[in-house]
């Protein structure tokens, strides 16, 4: 079986293709960029996966040595996402699937962050750290669900980053940046919100920013904001380590790029005698081949996709997982 993986959630349409034995056979994608330091603008971005389609499709088939009659399977990402974004895919793979007589399946695009995860880390069952844009969860499998054990309650990690970014003038997307000024800054103090197994980024950020407009160093605010934040969600993940009795951690998601979060999980798993291993960055950031791995497993364990709609706050714990 071979899958054309589509993703769509937010700013990335990308076209993935992969095997049944997990082989990436292509992986390809365009992202949408808006205005210096606007973030991203739901139906520019759905327009911009309308307008590339086409191209990253015929892209990923090329990359492939393959044509869309070699195609055996169609998956999309149906949420949780940008509403307008996933209809953007929906619709393509629709148009796919009906022209050609290709079946289809909708898979979550937070397992799938997983799924390609477990594929390429060779862990088994890892407790899954997932930081993205709009998505901070601490995860992991037990009793048919990936359930999730910590999560934001207000924005994700990304967002946080990028959110901040816009008040100092550093632009879109702002955690790269981020990460390079904080290496030469040093600590001030900033709040640090935990609640439970819960996270809470919104203040921190609200603070960091009054920081500067107080007088402080960029630098300082840039290093200060990524301790305290990935501080957090080394804490809960540790926590969710320990009540799980489990031996593996598992970065992953576009925010798995930074060096600052990577070394505090690692120096956290190496003090628990857990395994540590970061998601490949091409594939850790929204992809196609995730897609396209998921819905393989998926399809081949029976698991049958509403047709027609998209699921824009679909929860990471609400997907039956009918593979493991």
């Amino acid at each position: 079986m071979i899958c054309l993986g589509i993703e769509s959630t937010a700013h990335t349409f990308g076209a993935g293709i992969v095997d049944e034995n997990g082989n990436i056979l292509a992986n390809e994608k365009d992202v949408y960029k808006s205005k210096e330091g606007w973030g991203i603008i739901p139906i520019e971005a759905a327009n911009h996966h309308k307008e590339v389609a086409d191209d990253v499709i015929q892209k990923a088939l090329e990359s492939a040595s393959l044509q869309i009659n070699d195609i055996d399977l169609i998956s999309f990402s149906q949420g949780p996402g940008l509403a307008p974004c996933l209809y953007a895919g929906l619709n393509k793979t629709i148009e796919l699937s009906e022209k050609h007589n290709i079946p289809y399946v909708g898979v979550n695009h937070c397992i799938a962050h997983i799924e390609i995860g477990r594929l390429l880390a060779k862990q088994n069952d890892p407790v899954v750290v997932f930081t993205s844009g709009a998505n901070t969860q601490i995860i992991s499998y037990n009793s048919g669900k990936y359930r999730v054990f910590g999560e934001t309650m207000d924005i994700g990690l990304g967002n946080a980053l990028d959110k901040f970014g816009r008040s100092a003038g550093i632009g879109f997307p702002a955690g790269p940046k981020i990460e390079k000024l904080g290496r030469k800054g040093k600590w001030i103090g900033l709040p640090y919100v935990v609640k439970g197994m819960d996270l809470s980024f919104s203040g921190i950020v609200t603070e960091a920013s009054k920081r500067l407009e107080k007088g402080e160093r960029l630098e300082d605010v840039c290093f200060s904001i990524q301790e305290v934040l990935f501080s957090m969600t080394t804490e809960v993940t540790e926590r969710a380590l320990a009540h799980l009795g489990k031996d593996e951690v598992m970065l992953t998601g576009g925010v798995a790029a930074n060096k600052f979060l990577q070394e505090k999980l690692s120096i956290m798993s190496e003090e628990r005698d857990a395994k540590f291993d970061v998601v490949p960055l091409k594939l850790a950031g929204d992809n196609g081949a995730m897609i396209a791995w998921t819905g393989i497993l998926a399809h081949k364990s029976g698991y049958k996709t509403e047709p027609g709609i998209v699921l824009p706050r679909w929860r990471t714990d609400d997907m039956n997982i009918t593979w493991l």
